[in-house]
């Protein structure tokens, strides 16, 4: 089984990307959406492996939940994001709040749920389920604009292989294949992780170029001619 490169080069959502290279660690996330600056005073951490999110001020913590989150072939973005929507009573699903997050590539949040046996389990769509009276007690909490990290590997557990990707995947690991390819001169679209036909077709070129089935999908061989698999 293949792993996961520990060191990869991390990418903002704009023309022209700007890679920096970083070791890879359970206390640092991959920026997905380039964040300026923190906005007001509260701070949001989740660890989906821990099943943690965890509320910050300043320097301090101030409140800690459980959390569900996103199933592997789902799985919870991976990321720096912002609070950019406050919603109510989207229906029973989704319980009483709902925090949306600015994800490029789908719609995500944190709320309440149905479910509550699914806390503390990779069980959603890729949101973040809390229970009803913490999703309400965090509404209360942070405003619009605070920071959400969410942090983990952008291909997911290190343990076992990336996803194979293909057009109509959309995720983290598709953008940061759209980073490698556009770094690499084959795509001319934007980088925002949804795999469509300009990503097939600078993927078959990338694939015809180095001698591999030019079928359009991410296997583990595209992965290491990448360079994010070894």
């Amino acid at each position: 089984m293949k792993r996961l490169l520990f060191s990869i080069h991390l990418y903002s959502v704009v023309f022209l990307l700007t890679l920096v290279s970083f070791e890879h660690n359970h206390s640092f996330a991959e920026p997905t959406l380039p964040i300026v600056a923190d906005q007001g005073d509260f701070s949001i951490e989740v660890y989906p492996s821990d099943h943690l999110l965890v509320v910050r001020t300043k320097d301090r913590t101030i409140k800690k939940y459980k959390v569900a989150v996103g199933n592997p072939s789902t799985p919870t973005p991976i990321g720096e994001y912002q609070i950019v929507y406050k919603g109510k009573d989207w229906g029973a699903a989704f319980g009483p709040r709902w925090l949306g997050l600015n994800v490029p590539w789908g719609t995500y949040g944190i709320h309440g749920t149905n479910r509550p046996y699914s806390i503390g389990q990779h069980l959603s769509h890729g949101c973040i389920r809390m229970r009803n009276n913490d999703i309400m007690e965090l509404y209360n909490i942070v405003p619009i604009g605070t920071k959400v990290t969410i942090y983990g590997h952008v291909l997911g557990d290190p343990d076992h292989d990336a996803r194979n990707l293909a057009e109509g995947d959309v995720g983290g690991d598709v953008q940061l294949i759209q980073s490698r390819l556009k770094s690499a001169g084959y795509f001319t679209g934007l980088c925002n992780g949804k795999f469509r036909s300009n990503t097939t077709i600078a993927l078959k070129k990338f694939q015809r170029d180095h001698h591999l089935t030019p079928n359009g999908v991410v296997s583990s061989k595209v992965y290491e001619e990448l360079g994010l698999v070894e």
